[in-house]
């Protein structure tokens, strides 16, 4: 199967519909060599777009660890062949300036960002959230500096609200700066907020979509169910990792859970193929970013981006999700 690329919005970068993320997993979680094998697996599959942040590891090992981990990986291949991108907002450490989107956090964490990874540039540079105590235009004038500095190509925001996006384009417009080209916001079969405003302004102002946690952290993998106890080698049984997990474990959850992977089944497909393949079939999306922790789980997901699903099966599917 050869995997398939999209537009990023309405820009001419290409990314892969399937891309690989490395929250709660690489240089945290997990040992260096299943690590390296994952990231390994990625690209040989045809995997062009490797997402991260400079917080990814802080809990687990130390700020910075998942950036460290890529930055010892990807350098052996020709940095034309991949697309790179990092964020920043979170605390990275104890002082009053260890995080939010000042103009001083963003371009010295993009500097140290640069250093772990071993590149002289991002190709995306992610607002990780909004900053309520920066103003706006401080943000993204640094961001465009930063751009014209050539330390980064394209600006990115995650989980901003629609107005908070509408207010950022409205910005970047009116100070002639860099536009925002990428939004990475949480969306599955289980989490569909984008859809109400988020997704259609993105939409109208081209501004691409790379989702993460597609499988609401491995509930959309059919993994657990309903009177049984969680997996111990789960993220759910993982007291640093898991406690969004455990949280929607309820029995509404895992029993529109089991409907879905008995649609699944009967396509051919595991439940983990058909979520991914559901949020490909929205055009907005550019990527759908995924976790593993084995290279198995890549080779499986990537699947995904092959299959197509047809008008009764979204229908069905439909009528599970809107079922109380």
């Amino acid at each position: 199967m050869v995997l398939k690329y999209r537009k990023l919005g309405r820009y001419g970068v290409k990314v892969s519909e399937i891309s690989l993320g490395s929250w709660l997993t690489y240089g945290a979680s997990y040992g260096k060599e299943r690590t390296e094998a994952c990231i390994r697996k990625a690209y040989d599959l045809g995997i062009n777009y490797f997402d991260t942040a400079d917080v990814y590891g802080m809990g687990q090992t130390h700020a910075g660890a998942a950036e460290e981990v890529l930055g010892e990986i990807l350098p052996d291949y020709p940095r034309s062949s991949y697309v790179l991108a990092t964020k920043t907002f979170w605390p990275v450490g104890d002082g009053p300036n260890d995080r939010g989107l000042s103009r001083k956090h963003i371009i010295e964490q993009c500097n140290a960002s640069l250093k772990r990874l071993k590149t002289d540039y991002v190709d995306i540079f992610y607002c990780h959230r909004y900053d309520p105590d920066t103003p706006l235009d401080e943000t993204l004038r640094a961001i465009d500096d930063l751009i014209r500095q050539g330390k980064v190509l394209y600006a990115g925001i995650s989980e901003w609200t629609a107005t908070q996006i509408a207010d950022g384009v409205h910005t970047t417009r009116h100070l002639n700066l860099n536009p925002i080209a990428v939004n990475q916001p949480i969306y599955n079969m289980l989490n569909r907020y984008i859809e109400d405003e988020v997704m259609p302004l993105c939409s109208r102002e081209g501004i691409g979509l790379a989702v993460f946690s597609p499988l609401a952290q491995g509930i959309l993998t059919g993994k657990y169910r309903k009177g049984q106890e969680i997996p111990k080698d789960s993220r759910a049984a993982d007291e640093s990792a898991g406690r969004g997990v455990s949280r929607l474990l309820t029995d509404e959850v895992l029993t529109k859970v089991e409907r879905l992977e008995a649609v699944a089944s009967d396509l051919g497909m595991s439940l983990a193929q058909l979520s991914l393949a559901w949020i490909l079939t929205h055009p907005e999306i550019s990527s759908v970013i995924i976790g593993a922790s084995r290279p198995g789980q890549i080779e499986e997901n990537v699947k995904a981006a092959g299959k197509t699903l047809d008008q009764e099966t979204m229908e069905a599917i439909e009528g599970i999700l809107d079922e109380q």
